[in-house]
């Protein structure tokens, strides 16, 4: 019953989809594409935002301050070794980072993101974030809302521009429902996921960025994950020299995290034994949120602190509480949770919890502006306002650890429901990015895809070159021969051959030389030489050779430096065929094509 039912589902769709390419053109039918991924991912941000709130609601009932700190050590280990039971025992595929997953996606996959990304980021991260790992969930709300995109794009067929668009559909739809911010959703995509600016994608992502806001309005109210605020002193000429040192201080905060993010999880790669992992990083995690409560969860609550320039909550079930008065104590805890709040980050992500790094950065931020206000009002050469600082650090730590200036500036405008500070907010994501950009090329996002040349950019050069495949432009049809035949048995060879190129190989297909027919061509109608010369006579080594692993960007520089038409395909020393130049610009043309069309 169940297999007919599939079987009659699969036909009616399949009259659909004949129906929609006779009576839907191509971009009607995205815009109405993009509506409707724009409310599914819209809702699977308001399903992690509910399923986060109802755990964090469950474990508070019956809890009394006298305990919440040793509450603190154990819930994070609890919430990352149910994810990890999920993800090893249940679900039993990697479920990978948010937004470096989509990036990649769009690099080398064609767009496809497996369908399990579609809930298993919503469970996992819920676990975590929930039972107070110190992550974000915008990472994994993008990336189910990417799944979403991508899977329906593969439902109906598309090609990978449409899928491609859908994806970044879905990122801009997921970022303005976790914010309640439209334009800093689509300004998100295409600086972060760098979805091109053109006429065809601008109006879907709108129409996405709209359908998301609208669902996050209709099933949660008016209601923010950060507190409506309201600027009371705006944009002062005076304050510029301000702007620009936290901007620097932002951009050098920026190179720390980037650098700590990638030490830690680096050295966590290096611990093969999951329990282990899940030892180390749990405790390590527990220790620091024991010390420093500021440091449980996604840390909404303390940026909503910071925004209102109240810096208590750094003594909220603290060890420290007895110290709430001491302006030097304040410093040190504050300082202490800026550097800490990266290592916390990445012990969770370490040890196996899911999560994105959108939430540290803007808390990271948010501190690091409140840090910077208290000192200079204390010094006294001027006062700040410790509210809009610490706004304005938030914009200049995205500008920083994202290396989205622009993304910096449009969410504080968005959050702020106005451009008072827009001004200040450009000046201190301009040296932030600036500073960041002198010490590291990439960002935490895109550096890991960055080091293996997976990165799509904007270069439309670099773009196309990565998602071509050395396996996939290898050309077989050349005849062998071995070195102790003759220079007769060669001229029966080519004889019978289309091609000017002959490998010279072992009987264990190892290559040990090539035979060029334009080198012999003098020798060859030589009968009196047929018995007496030998291919190991005639035959040269190539270079370069090409690993059938190896990068298109390197192929394409290996034949620009070498002048070469063809170059060896070889593994391990064995041959596997050769790669023309001739194939590689064809299909880089055409792939150019494909991705440049409109």
């Amino acid at each position: 019953m169940f297999i007919q039912n599939k079987m009659h589902f699969q036909k009616l769709f399949k009259k659909f989809l004949i129906w929609r390419m006779r009576h839907i053109g191509r971009r009607p039918f995205m815009l109405i594409m993009s509506v409707i991924v724009g409310i599914t991912a819209g809702l699977g941000a308001v399903i992690i935002k509910n399923s986060v709130h109802f755990i964090k609601e469950m474990l508070k009932n019956g809890v009394t301050n006298d305990f919440s700190n040793y509450l603190y050590f154990i819930y994070p280990v609890v919430g990352i070794s149910l994810a990890i039971i999920f993800i090893k025992f249940i679900l039993k595929q990697p479920v990978h980072h948010g937004i470096p997953t989509v990036l990649h996606s769009i690099a080398k996959q064609n767009g496809k993101i497996k369908p399990h990304n579609m809930f298993s980021s919503i469970i996992t991260s819920s676990l975590t974030v929930g039972f107070g790992g110190s992550v974000g969930l915008e990472g994994p709300t993008v990336a189910t809302g990417a799944s979403i995109g991508a899977n329906i794009g593969r439902l109906f067929h598309l090609n990978y521009k449409q899928i491609t668009l859908l994806l970044g559909c879905a990122s801009t739809a997921a970022m303005a429902a976790i914010f309640k911010a439209p334009i800093a959703g689509v300004v998100f995509t295409l600086e972060v996921i760098m979805i091109d600016l053109t006429t065809y994608s601008l109006v879907p992502l709108l129409l996405a960025s709209i359908s998301g806001t609208v669902v996050s309005y209709l099933f949660l109210g008016q209601t923010t994950i950060l507190s409506p605020y309201v600027i009371n002193k705006t944009f002062d000429m005076a304050n510029i020299p301000y702007y620009i040192a936290l901007g620097i201080i932002a951009g050098l905060v920026s190179v720390y995290f980037t650098r700590m993010f990638m030490f830690i999880e680096g050295y966590f790669k290096k611990i093969n034994n999951l329990y282990k992992k899940l030892l180390i990083g749990a405790l390590s995690l527990g220790i620091l949120i024991f010390f420093f409560p500021a440091l449980y969860g996604e840390g909404y609550d303390a940026i909503n602190s910071c925004l209102s320039g109240n810096y208590d909550f750094l003594f909220d079930n603290s060890v420290f509480s007895a110290y709430s008065d001491n302006f030097i104590v304040l410093i040190l805890i504050l300082f202490s949770i800026i550097l800490l709040k990266v290592v916390a980050t990445s012990i969770t992500f370490g040890s196996g919890g899911v999560g994105g790094i959108f939430a540290p950065t803007l808390f990271i931020g948010s501190n690091v502006g409140l840090l910077f206000a208290l000192i200079v009002n204390r010094i006294g050469i001027t006062h700040l306002s410790r509210a809009n600082f610490a706004l304005i650090g938030m914009g200049g730590l995205i500008a920083g650890v994202l290396h989205a200036p622009l993304t910096g500036i449009f969410l504080i405008a968005d959050i702020t429901k106005g451009y008072q500070l827009f001004v200040p907010l450009m000046i201190t994501a301009a040296f932030s990015y600036i500073t960041i950009k002198l010490f590291e090329r990439n960002s935490v996002y895109t550096i890991q895809l960055a080091h293996r040349k997976e990165l799509v950019t904007h270069d439309k050069d670099k773009a196309v070159l990565s998602r071509m495949k050395v396996t996939s432009l290898i050309e077989t049809d050349f005849s062998c021969v071995q070195a102790d035949a003759t220079l007769g048995d060669l001229v029966q060879i080519i004889s019978k051959s289309s091609r000017n190129i002959f490998p010279v190989l072992e009987e264990d297909n190892t290559m040990v030389g090539i035979v060029f027919v334009n080198d012999i061509r003098h020798i060859i109608f030589k009968p009196e030489l047929y018995e007496t010369t030998y291919v190991r006579d005639l035959m040269f080594m190539p270079e370069p050779s090409v690993d059938p692993d190896e990068l298109m960007e390197s192929v394409a520089e290996k034949f620009q430096l070498s002048g070469n038409f063809n170059l060896p395909v070889l593994k391990d020393g064995k041959y596997l065929g050769f790669v023309s130049r001739a194939k590689v610009f064809s299909s880089y043309r055409r792939l150019l094509k494909k991705i440049s069309e409109d």
